[in-house]
């Protein structure tokens, strides 16, 4: 049998794992590589965190390898990390269980870095093709009513930041804006006299959302506060050591979080996504259509907008039996040619 040409780096152990030293150092190179093949910003971020959290739980563990045996004991600790004292990843904060799609998440982030260290020779084979990602079930999707958005307007009027809080819940409400994008905006993104913000979404894709005259309202109100740059964030931090930077999305987590137990609302999780959820079964209940709704979202396929259109069935099939073709022809209605 000929002998195989690939050459692999002295960095690999015998049994196809890497040392977590080495692992630490390629990081640097491995972000590098994601940002000449162009990679958004965020996506650099989120495989950054990803990984440094891979390498955080190593050295808490002392564990100088990282190969298959490691990493299943990593994805087993980021469902069950927030468990031990001091929660999840040393964080006090991190004390629930971290959802499926954000396990999932790590698994593909970790995956790619896999996969790129053998195309680097670092490894002959990906440990991570071993691994099987989580199974993520997609949260049953229960939007705000009516009564609860009063409420949490009111509950924003009464915070410390009230003009801050009642734009942001306004803007989430009224485009379906992401958590990671609303806290990406920064002053020049926002179109005051359109109505309208350009928005970054995943993979770097920019869309443009427009609001309406309420929502411009809070806006002008908020800015109004104080004088801001124009490549200044939109949305400013008004608590700890990151007051007066960009909101983050844990913060803005945090925010509406305190404002749902303000409203009282125990029923419907209070958070940026429920939002979104509103904003998009609202959408499809005023007549909007599933494909204008995708761009609107910033989805990449029509199966995940499609999620939705079950939610608002009810009141789609009422609006098929209230324009069939054949009802009208018997009230004598149908459009003649």
């Amino acid at each position: 049998m000929q002998k195989s040409t690939h050459l692999l780096s002295k960095n690999r152990s015998p049994e196809n794992s890497i040392s977590a030293s080495v692992l630490s150092r390629l990081l640097d190179s491995y972000l590098l590589a994601c940002d000449i093949a162009s990679h958004s910003d965020r996506t650099i971020q989120n495989r950054r965190e990803r990984i440094r959290g891979l390498l955080w739980f190593l050295g808490k563990r002392g564990l100088e390898t990282c190969g298959l045996d490691e990493l299943r004991q990593f994805m087993h600790y980021l469902g069950h990390g927030h468990e031990e004292p001091g929660g999840r990843f040393g964080c006090a904060r991190l004390t629930k269980a971290s959802s499926p799609g954000t396990i999932k998440s790590y698994h593909s982030s970790l995956r790619t870095f896999f996969n790129w260290l053998v195309e680097e020779g670092e490894l002959e084979s990906s440990p991570m093709e071993r691994i099987k990602p989580p199974i993520d079930r997609p949260d049953q999707i229960q939007p705000f009513s009516n009564d609860q958005l009063r409420k949490l307007l009111l509950a924003a009027k009464k915070t410390t930041h009230p003009r801050r809080n009642e734009a942001i819940l306004l803007l989430l409400l009224d485009t379906g804006i992401r958590a990671s994008e609303i806290c990406s905006l920064r002053v020049c993104d926002l179109s005051l006299q359109e109505g309208s913000i350009r928005v970054e979404g995943k993979g770097g894709k920019k869309r443009s959302l427009h609001f309406d005259r309420e929502t411009k309202k809070a806006l002008y109100l908020y800015l109004a506060e104080e004088e801001r740059h124009a490549d200044q964030a939109l949305f400013l931090s008004d608590r700890g050591r990151d007051a007066g930077e960009g909101l983050t999305r844990q913060g803005l987590l945090v925010a509406i979080r305190r404002m749902g137990k303000q409203a009282g609302i125990a029923s419907v999780r209070c958070s940026p996504h429920t939002f979104r959820h509103t904003f998009a079964i609202s959408f499809l209940r005023a007549g909007g259509n599933v494909f204008t709704l995708k761009e609107l979202l910033g989805h990449t396929s029509l199966a995940m907008t499609n999620r939705y259109v079950s939610v608002a069935q009810a009141d789609l099939s009422e609006a098929a039996r209230r324009f069939s073709p054949v009802a009208h022809l018997k009230r004598g209605k149908l459009t003649q040619s």
